[in-house]
């Protein structure tokens, strides 16, 4: 929310095949969404080239701390994609920090929160090697630019479950009286295909390496044919999501063609989490 309205940076893929981010912004969050007329953030290929062929997946943070908002995305260069981050404070001019970490690297946000000093962000590396699986990771900095103390938060889990193959960071860490809720896709190869799943985990408050519960089922995955049939198939992506009193609103990509919007109880949702197994 920005000054009490609901507003998403939209990953739009033009002709030539890249993508910006435009805004739209709603009163109520559901619909009479305003779009920017012109991409409101655009790739910068000349200043930072490893955004050479576009920029997509924002995810937004305020930082009550710098009064500005953080939004990670992901920038893809002649190398791969990679984590990138910049700020703003009103969502018209932004201030590019660049990239955070080198490729290949995705689904990046940070905490709007110090930890004994540092700052944190979640990302997911991938690796070259084949059959490897990819974890979601967490990483620590003293100003936002550096990164360090790199470790796996997060594992893909073993066998046939639904997040066995690829996990990563779904919207961002979003801050609740007893951890910080993250939402994650799982994906797991099929003969035929991918799905992509959602389940959820919850990390402590003053530490987030610790996780401290982390669902079993998924709990949101692709159902309805907007989401089943697209750019690509059986996909719910989010990377942004709410609180308006007890609703829970998750904005996400469905089936890489269109913006959807599903929505549950706050309370029903913590419940759910405190009843998964511990960690």
């Amino acid at each position: 929310m920005v000054d009490g309205t609901t507003l998403l940076m939209v990953r739009v893929e033009d002709y030539m095949g890249f993508s910006h981010l435009t805004v739209a912004r709603s009163k109520n969050g559901i619909d009479g969404w305003e779009i920017d007329p012109e991409p409101t953030f655009a790739p910068d290929p000349v200043n930072h080239p490893e955004e050479i062929y576009g920029i997509e997946d924002p995810r937004i943070t305020y930082i009550d701390e710098m009064g500005k908002w953080a939004v990670a995305y992901t920038a893809f260069s002649d190398s791969g994609p990679l984590t990138s981050l910049a700020f703003t404070d009103d969502f018209h001019s932004f201030d590019r920090i660049g990239a955070t970490l080198p490729p290949e690297n995705k689904d990046s946000a940070v905490f709007p929160v110090r930890f004994n000093g540092r700052w944190a962000m979640l990302h997911r590396p991938v690796s070259c090697m084949h059959g490897v699986k990819t974890n979601i990771w967490i990483s620590f900095s003293p100003d936002m630019k550096h990164w360090g103390s790199h470790e796996v938060l997060l594992y893909a889990r073993d066998g046939g479950w639904w997040d066995a193959s690829k996990i990563g960071l779904a919207p961002q860490p979003l801050l609740t009286s007893e951890g910080w809720l993250i939402m994650y896709y799982g994906v797991r190869k099929t003969t035929s295909k991918l799905s992509y799943r959602l389940g959820l985990a919850l990390l402590d408050l003053e530490d987030p390496r610790k996780v401290l519960h982390r669902s079993e089922k998924w709990v949101f995955g692709p159902r309805e044919m907007y989401e089943r049939a697209g750019d690509l198939n059986d996909v719910v992506y989010p990377c942004g999501w709410i609180v308006v009193d007890d609703e829970l609103r998750i904005y996400y990509g469905s089936a890489d063609i269109s913006v959807s919007m599903a929505s549950a109880k706050m309370s029903d949702v913590m419940q759910y989490i405190r009843e998964c197994p511990e960690m």
